[in-house]
């Protein structure tokens, strides 16, 4: 195998679901490619440095081998390599959005009526000022 898109790739090492989304974040400037901005038709190498947002975090892989084919999980994940700075800064900033959840007080139920009120009269008192 020589050469494969970068937008096959990304699916099939299980980072998008679909290639429409692969090929939608690679146009938006999301994924980058050895440091920069690459398009869809991008043939990826091995050993080239690759940028992917997962939900809150950006996972920074080097491509160890070549797919255009969706296997399982474990066979796509022999197909990348995470850095070791991406690892810590993700595990990082997991632990600071675990402890600003945390840190926030949920209510245990909703308002009744007069909570209700009372949050409507203090809304509007301080609208007024």
């Amino acid at each position: 195998m020589s050469d494969v898109r970068l937008d096959k790739w990304l699916w099939a090492a299980r980072f998008f679901k679909t290639r429409a989304l692969a090929k939608k974040a690679i146009e938006g400037g999301k994924v980058h490619y050895n440091g920069g901005r690459a398009k869809t038709s991008k043939n990826v190498e091995i050993g080239a440095l690759i940028r992917v947002p997962q939900g809150w975090d950006f996972w920074e892989v080097e491509v160890v081998a070549l797919s255009d084919q969706r296997r399982g999980a474990p066979e796509a994940r022999e197909l990348y390599r995470e850095t070791a700075e991406s690892e810590a800064r993700r595990a990082k900033e997991a632990e600071n959005r675990r402890q600003a959840n945390q840190a926030m007080q949920h209510p245990f139920k909703r308002p009744d009526k007069r909570q209700r009120r009372d949050i409507k009269r203090f809304m509007r008192e301080q609208g007024g000022e």
